[in-house]
């Protein structure tokens, strides 16, 4: 059974590595348990894991990380290549050690598995990489990439959240989550006007340079929407291939987003592979 949707504690923090960006985090759980960071996709925010981060809390210390530019964290002027990378450092560098578990969703997982190549060493203890976009067709990237670059504001707040979307379109979650999310999604803008609250112009930018996924070291679990056109069948089992011990998941009738359309599958699976480390 999924738990209620509660909002947890939050904090914001600011690291030297950031330079004067804070970033915002949502705890729960007891500290002392072992640290699992969730990280979210593009144009979301720490609140689209709300209905699943209480159950992983029961074991856990669970924290979810706003990106710079999304939710609550600080838009910066600035766009640099590879800050959501050093985002996820300064937060591990902020919780106490390296050693934490992952678990993001499209770009989150991109960030999450980056992260394990490049610290093999002395890196995460487990990633739980989820719906990592690979083998979409590119009229199907640039597509999810123009719907999220759309900069649309509304009179009110009432309005924003009514108009709220999940992107790529998921016709499997419930109105009650959509509502719940878009709660957390919607912020004043200057001139009045509300807005959602990611900055669109990090869609435009270039990724950093991926290091090599051979370097990945610790147990990881990729997890594919069967019904996903932004992580093709065919790039899910490349993307394995390429990840020492790599397992894959595929969760039928689920598209990308399939922490919203199956959560409680995605939970029961997330939590059987996570169970070791707790």
């Amino acid at each position: 059974m999924l738990a209620p949707l509660v909002t947890g504690l939050t904090e914001r923090f600011e690291s030297r590595s950031l330079g004067g960006v804070a970033l915002h985090a949502v705890h729960r759980g007891d500290p002392s348990r072992p640290k699992l960071v969730l990280l979210h996709g593009g144009g979301a925010n720490a609140h689209w894991w709300d209905h699943l981060a209480p159950t992983l809390a029961e074991r856990f210390h669970v924290v979810a990380l706003d990106f710079r530019g999304h939710g609550d964290s600080d838009y910066p002027d600035a766009l640099e290549v590879g800050a959501f990378d050093r985002d996820l450092e300064a937060l591990l560098e902020h919780l106490g050690g390296p050693d934490a578990l992952l678990m993001g969703h499209s770009m989150g997982g991109r960030v999450a598995l980056d992260h394990a190549a490049r610290r093999a060493r002395s890196g995460p203890r487990a990633v739980v990489a989820i719906e990592v976009a690979r083998g979409a067709n590119s009229r199907e990237r640039r597509r999810t990439r123009l719907a999220l670059a759309a900069r649309r504001t509304y009179r009110t707040r009432e309005q924003a959240i009514a108009r709220f979307r999940f992107l790529p379109s998921t016709p499997g979650s419930s109105e009650a989550l959509r509502r719940a999310i878009a709660e957390h999604s919607v912020r004043r803008e200057a001139d009045g006007r509300f807005g959602f609250k990611f900055d669109p112009r990090w869609f435009g930018l270039p990724p950093a340079a991926a290091p090599d996924p051979a370097q990945i070291a610790c147990p990881t679990l990729v997890v594919r929407g069967g019904e996903s056109t932004l992580l093709t069948a065919a790039g899910a089992a490349a993307l394995v291939s390429e990840i020492p011990g790599a397992k894959l998941v595929e969760i039928p009738g689920a598209g990308h987003n399939v922490q919203l359309e199956r959560p409680a599958e995605l939970l029961e699976i997330a939590a059987r592979f996570l169970r070791d480390f707790a």
